[in-house]
């Protein structure tokens, strides 16, 4: 009646998936496994492929050292090795494996391996600490060298001694090692997303579960999920079948509701059928009356249906204020004589659709405002869990042993106004929905009679 508001609602929409949830577990695991195993190869790469170049380099040390301390200056003022190096691959012309002595204005002093061939030196002078670099000057292979100066004794010269090996042997072995690395993280990231993949699927099994329960209660086999399922699932299970028995439970109230309207229309119909049938003379004032009660009746059972229905939305939140300014201007044009005053918590708000709140305070303010002595004071005050609003007038008031009564369906405060004697069964019935409550006092202040309504609060934000 007050304040009626209509939303448009969409109709026949399907629910419409958006990706796999099973799809997003495995490529949340695939690329956390893939990053992994990609970050860890690069480092244990970097780490085996540096251990694989120190031993080899280790190597030429070693023979770099063993042909410093074997060298001496023989008579005619050439190196030579007072013992020969133990490796075969010295004598054999370009085995891969050299050594060379330099030094400034004579000539070099090769192994046999070199031939006709001899290795540039690139040390600085008077350094004699090992120095291990690579050269490409041989065009067939790459070398890796060690290289050192020293000072022999007999000798004033620099001497550079060098031992070369071709990179080939290395690189061979750091290739085995790398293709060994990536096929080994290849089947392990296989195996790792084949993990992923079982554990997923073993995971969400359970859904499968409650898809089947619910098809079964759609085609009436079961009324609940029931099933043992795991107990991350069991929330929702639960939501579930307190969803089931919330719709039950309005479904079985809108039968009732139903069937209560039914046998009260029943009787004015018999009534006014009984009248018509026999043609008799108050044939008009007895359809206008038993109309008037079928008016009554509807209008009671709407107000339930509407709040019922609309019980759900326990997130509606409804500025108080707001409604009482509503419900002000409407009960000013119809009682212009009426004085009607307001204060309390302008910002407190309720947990009821604003059309409900309209229902609600424009039956109480238009009761107080027919009934009573031409004023009308509404309070709003926080009560706690509850939204308190006072509605007081001037008027002769209710005795104390006949305010229960006023809240039955058709009873009137004064039967000589208009009105269909459901204002307060309306305001009980749709508060009490809400979980709120009405109750009639006596005004100290006003001497008529004071309404207290109690509304829910919604939660804090």
């Amino acid at each position: 009646m007050w304040g009626v508001n209509t939303k448009p609602q969409d109709e026949n929409l399907e629910p419409r998936g958006k990706g796999s949830l099973s799809g997003r577990m495995i490529f949340i695991a695939a690329a956390w496994i893939t990053l992994l195993l990609l970050i860890g190869g690069i480092a244990l790469d970097r780490v085996l492929v540096n251990n694989v170049s120190k031993n080899f380099d280790d190597q030429l040390e070693y023979v770099l050292t063993a042909m410093i301390a074997t060298a001496e200056i023989g008579p005619d003022g050439e190196v030579r090795m007072s013992r020969a190096l133990g490796d075969q691959r010295f004598l054999e012309p370009n085995s891969g494996f050299y050594w060379q002595i330099s030094g400034k204005d004579v000539p070099d002093f090769p192994s046999y391996s070199l031939w006709d061939r001899s290795i540039d030196p690139k040390l600085e002078e008077s350094d004699y600490e090992v120095n291990i670099r690579e050269s490409d000057e041989f065009a067939e292979t790459r070398l890796r060298i060690a290289e050192q100066s020293t000072l022999l004794p007999g000798s004033d010269i620099e001497w550079k001694f060098m031992v070369a090996q071709s990179r080939d042997s290395l690189d061979a072995q750091i290739s085995t090692l790398r293709s060994t690395l990536i096929i080994s993280f290849l089947l392990l990231a296989l195996g790792l997303l084949i993990l992923a993949a079982l554990q997923t699927l073993y995971g969400l099994w359970p859904m499968r579960y409650v898809r089947r329960a619910i098809s079964e209660m759609r085609s009436g086999q079961k009324n609940r999920v029931t099933d043992e399922l795991p107990i991350e699932v069991m929330p929702m299970v639960t939501e579930l079948n307190e969803l089931l028995d919330h719709n039950e439970k309005q479904a079985e109230e809108a039968r009732r509701h139903a069937g209560n309207l039914a046998h009260a229309l029943k009787t004015p119909l018999t009534v006014i059928m009984n009248s018509a049938t026999a043609q008799s003379d108050d044939l008009a004032a007895t359809v206008i009356r038993e109309a008037t009660t079928m008016r009554r009746q509807v209008d009671h059972h709407l107000a339930r249906a509407r709040a019922v229905g609309r019980r759900a939305h326990s997130q509606s939140r409804t500025k108080i204020w707001a409604s009482l300014e509503s419900v002000e201007r409407a009960v000013g044009r119809l009682y212009p004589q009426t004085r009607l005053d307001m204060t309390g918590d302008e910002e407190l708000e309720a947990t009821m659709e604003r059309q409900d709140l309209d229902e609600l305070l424009g039956n109480l303010i238009e009761n107080a405002a027919k009934y009573g002595g031409g004023s009308v004071f509404v309070t709003v005050v926080d009560g706690g869990q509850f939204a308190e609003v006072e509605v007081e007038d001037d008027g002769n008031g209710i005795p104390e042993d006949e305010r229960e009564k006023i809240f039955d369906r058709g009873a009137r405060l004064d039967t000589g106004k208009p009105g269909t004697g459901l204002g307060l069964a309306i305001v009980r019935d749709v508060v009490e929905i809400y979980g709120g409550s009405v109750g009639l006092e006596e005004s100290e202040d006003m001497g008529g009679l004071l309404v207290r309504l109690k509304i829910p609060k919604p939660p804090k934000r």
